[in-house]
C-alpha cells in the first residue's frame, strides 16, 4: 500500500516518475493568471499568522467549512485568527477526496516543512509552528515566491487601478517579474446602471477624461491600456458568464450610452449589444499591442442574494452555469478574424460539459502564424481538481495540440498556493506515463519528456514573450 503523499505521490508507474523528477519537477514556474494583491509584494508583507496566509479570501475553503456545518463568524465573521483556523482544522478530515485535502497538506509540507496530517488534534501546534515561520523574514511574500521557483506572475487589475504597486516592485529591482492584466469588466458591466456610472467616475479620474459618450469612454480605456502596457502588461482577462457577439453601430452605441447615464436600464438585448461592442473594442486594442487576450466564461455568480447583501461578491457564492456557448464564441472570433484582428487567445470553460466545444473552437481560428494561438485554457474554478485537470489535457489531446499548451496557473489569492502547479505536473506525467507503459506512446523519455517541459514552461515562455 502506497503511503499518503510520499515522494511518487499521484505518480503510478516508473515511467511517471522518470518524467515528473527529470522534466517537469526542475522547471520554473510562470504564473500568467491569478488574483494576488500586488501591495503584499510591494511592501514585501510577513503574516501574523497561518490563517492570514491561508484563509483570508479563499472561497474554497470557506464553502467546505459551511457545507461542514460552521458558522459564518468563524469565516469570514470577528471570531479570532486562532479560533478560525481551529474550525478549518475540525473541517480538514472532512475534506477526504476533495482536491483541498492534497492542497492542504502539500502546502503544510512545502512551505513549512509539516508532516502531520491537520485534524482538531494537531490543529493548534501546526497552527503556532507555521505562524512562527511566517513572521520571519525568510516567509515574506517575496521569499514565498521564490522558495516555488517563480518566475513570472501577472496580477489581474482594473483598468483605474493606479499600479503604484507594481511600480513599487519595479523600482525595488525584485527579480520576479510581477506584470499587470488588464481585466476591463466593469467597463462593460451594464446591468447595474448606478454601479456602471460610479465605476465611469473612477474611470474617468484616472484616464484624466471627462467620460460623457461613448467615443469618451473609449478614449479613456484606451488610455489606461496603453499606461499597462507601459508598465509590463501583455495580457487582458474577461471574466464572461457568456460570449457576445450581436451586430452594433457606433450611433448606437453613443445612444445606449446616453442612456446608461441617464440612469436608464438597457433591456437585455440592448445590454448584448453594448457587451459585444465592448469585447470587440478591448480584442482591438490587444491586437495593435500583440497581447493575448484570455476569456474565463461560464460562471453564474452570486447565486445567493441574502448572502451577496450580507458578505458581498466573491464570498463563495458561486457556481456552474449552463448557457450555450458555442454559436456567439464562433461568431466573435469570426468578427475579429475578419477585421484581421484576433490576437493570441486562451478560453476557459467552467462546465465541463463544454469542454469538447471549446476544444475544437480554437482549431477554427489556428492561421499557422503562431504556434497554438488560440488555447484551450487549463481546468479553472470547479474544474483544477485531478479528474477536471485530466478531462482537460483528455479534451485538448484528442481534439488538438497538447504539445503547444500553455499549461498551468494558480487563479488564487494565496500566496501559498503554488504547489497547485506541483499538483498538475504529476497529474501530467501520471497521464503520459502510464500511456508510456501501456505501448499508446513511444518508449522515448526524451520525447515525450520534452512535451513535458514545454507544457510546463517553455511554451508559456515563448506564448507570452517572457
Amino acid at each position: 500500500m502506497k503511503k499518503f503523499l510520499d515522494d511518487n505521490f499521484l505518480l503510478s508507474s516508473p515511467a511517471a516518475v522518470e518524467l515528473y523528477r527529470r522534466h517537469a519537477e526542475p522547471q520554473p514556474i510562470i504564473d500568467y493568471h491569478n488574483h494576488l494583491p500586488p501591495q503584499d509584494i510591494a511592501a514585501d508583507r510577513r503574516f501574523g499568522d497561518l490563517t492570514e496566509a491561508w484563509l483570508e479570501g479563499d472561497h474554497y475553503k470557506w464553502r467546505a467549512m459551511r457545507a461542514n456545518g460552521i458558522a459564518e463568524q468563524y469565516i469570514t465573521g470577528s471570531a479570532s485568527s486562532e479560533e478560525k483556523f481551529l474550525k478549518w482544522a475540525e473541517t480538514v478530515p472532512h475534506t477526504l477526496r476533495n482536491p483541498l485535502y492534497h492542497w492542504t497538506h502539500l502546502e503544510l509540507r512545502r512551505y513549512f516543512g509539516i508532516h502531520e496530517i491537520l485534524s482538531p488534534k494537531t490543529a493548534k501546534a501546526i497552527f503556532e509552528a507555521a505562524s512562527e515561520q511566517l513572521r520571519q523574514p525568510e516567509c515574506s511574500t517575496r521569499n514565498l515566491l521564490r522558495r516555488m521557483n517563480v518566475r513570472t506572475l501577472c496580477t489581474t487589475d482594473d483598468p483605474a487601478d493606479s499600479l503604484e504597486h507594481h511600480q513599487k516592485i519595479r523600482e525595488d529591482g525584485f527579480e520576479i517579474a510581477v506584470m499587470p492584466t488588464f481585466r476591463p469588466d466593469k467597463a462593460m458591466a451594464v446591468d447595474d446602471p448606478s454601479a456602471f456610472n460610479a465605476y465611469l467616475d473612477r474611470l474617468a479620474a484616472a484616464a484624466d477624461v471627462d467620460i460623457r459618450s461613448f467615443s469618451d469612454l473609449k478614449t479613456a480605456l484606451q488610455r489606461r491600456h496603453d499606461f499597462f502596457g507601459e508598465m509590463g502588461c501583455r495580457l487582458s482577462d474577461h471574466g464572461l458568464s457568456e460570449f457576445y457577439a450581436e451586430p452594433f453601430t457606433e450611433a448606437g452605441m453613443e445612444r445606449l450610452f446616453s442612456q446608461l447615464r441617464q440612469q436608464k436600464t438597457l433591456t437585455l438585448a440592448e445590454a448584448r449589444v453594448f457587451k459585444s461592442a465592448m469585447l470587440v473594442l478591448f480584442a482591438e486594442m490587444d491586437f495593435e499591442k500583440s497581447w493575448v487576450q484570455q476569456f474565463h466564461v461560464g460562471a453564474l455568480r452570486n447565486v445567493n442574494p441574502t448572502k451577496l447583501r450580507s458578505l458581498g461578491p466573491d464570498t463563495g457564492f458561486d457556481t456552474i452555469g449552463d448557457w450555450r456557448h458555442g454559436e456567439a464564441m464562433a461568431r466573435f472570433f469570426a468578427s475579429l478574424e475578419e477585421r484581421g484582428t484576433l490576437t493570441k487567445t486562451i478560453v476557459y470553460n467552467l462546465n465541463p460539459s463544454d469542454n469538447y466545444l471549446f476544444a475544437s473552437m480554437v482549431g477554427n481560428f489556428q492561421d499557422g502564424t503562431v504556434p497554438g494561438k488560440l488555447q484551450y485554457g487549463a481546468g479553472w474554478w470547479f474544474l483544477d481538481q485531478k479528474a477536471g485537470i485530466e478531462w482537460q489535457l483528455n479534451a485538448l489531446s484528442n481534439l488538438g495540440l497538447l504539445s503547444r499548451f500553455v499549461g498551468m496557473l494558480t487563479d488564487s489569492r494565496s500566496f501559498l498556493s503554488y504547489p497547485r502547479h506541483e499538483y498538475f505536473r504529476r497529474i501530467l506525467c501520471n497521464l503520459l506515463g502510464h500511456e508510456m507503459e501501456t505501448g499508446l506512446l513511444p518508449d522515448d523519455l526524451e520525447l515525450v519528456g520534452g512535451l513535458v517541459e514545454r507544457v510546463c514552461y517553455g511554451n508559456a515562455k515563448a506564448y507570452f514573450g517572457f
